[in-house]
């Protein structure tokens, strides 16, 4: 298998959709199509901050990461932050999961930047077998404030 890491093209938007879709199953997230298509144009849009990259394996998508660049203030440089990655089930243990973060990793580098990081469930063990293999887990504790949430209570949505 040979696999390349590209950033994704206007004529991979089903397949892309297709992992999308899984991903976003697998975190038991809906995905509307709105979403979806949301994220697709962020990811086509040379302007936008989010980028997107598939795993390829002949003329087949495998998997996918989403990143974008973010400001470090108390380092004074800027970093690498994944948002999405996703290896289609059938296709793990085969250096994909490893070959997108090597990607990353590469990109941070070419830019100069400080740190490439991401987070992912607490009970996502298979992933975190690939990313303690090529990361340093951190101390730091993830919290987040959801504002969608606050407002469906309310009656706002």
């Amino acid at each position: 298998m040979a696999i390349e890491v590209r950033p994704v093209r206007d004529g991979d938007f089903f397949a892309w959709l297709d992992l999308y879709a899984k991903y976003a199953e697998f975190y038991e997230t809906e995905l509307t199509d709105q979403k979806a298509l949301v994220l697709w144009s962020w990811l086509t849009a040379p302007e936008h901050e989010e980028e997107g990259y598939v795993a390829v394996d002949g003329d087949r998508i495998v998997g996918l990461a989403n990143l974008r660049e973010f400001a470090r203030p108390l380092e004074g440089d800027r970093g690498l932050f994944l948002d999405d990655l996703f290896v289609l089930e059938e296709e793990r243990d085969k250096g994909i999961g490893h070959a997108l973060i090597e990607k990353a990793r590469a990109i941070a580098a070419e830019r100069g930047l400080g740190v490439v990081q991401w987070v992912t469930a607490q009970d996502n063990q298979t992933a975190q077998r690939v990313y303690d293999s090529v990361a340093e887990r951190t101390a730091w504790v993830t919290y987040e404030i959801d504002l969608g949430a606050r407002a469906r209570v309310e009656g706002r949505a």
